[in-house]
């Protein structure tokens, strides 16, 4: 894809989230986070046109029923919100084996949103944010 491509599609899907999402404050701000993350950390030749048009049908479907695409979209931000606050208010020093679990803990998670991103050939971004975000 092309850098305007990129762009356009940045812009698609960050309204189309905000539309799910509907602009409600603590979503819209992790939604941004992890769509810019994204889009920061991939590579112009792993966006597929066709994975961001699905990745598009599936927030228009979050976006006009309250059905399955809601309830999972709406998970992925309640997790993720709290994934990044736990990141920001640590208090005191870890142990190294706190900290071991603290990195792998989303594996998961991750895992389960890369093979959902795979069979319905979706981009969702699938990551762990350790520390800052940028």
């Amino acid at each position: 894809m092309s850098a305007q491509e990129i762009v356009y599609a940045y812009r698609h899907l960050y309204r189309q989230g905000l539309r799910a999402v509907q602009f409600s404050k603590p979503a819209r701000y992790t939604l941004r986070d992890r769509i810019r993350l994204a889009f920061h950390r991939g590579d112009a030749a792993n966006f597929n046109a066709h994975k961001i048009s699905n990745t598009l049908e599936f927030l228009k479907y979050a976006t006009t029923e309250a059905g399955l695409e809601h309830k999972v979209l709406k998970n992925l931000l309640f997790v993720w919100y709290h994934q990044d606050e736990g990141v920001k208010i640590r208090p005191g020093k870890l142990t190294p084996a706190e900290h071991e679990v603290s990195t792998t803990i989303y594996d998961p998670l991750n895992h389960t949103i890369r093979m959902l991103n795979e069979s319905m050939e979706m981009c969702l971004p699938a990551m762990t944010t350790r520390g800052k975000l940028f």
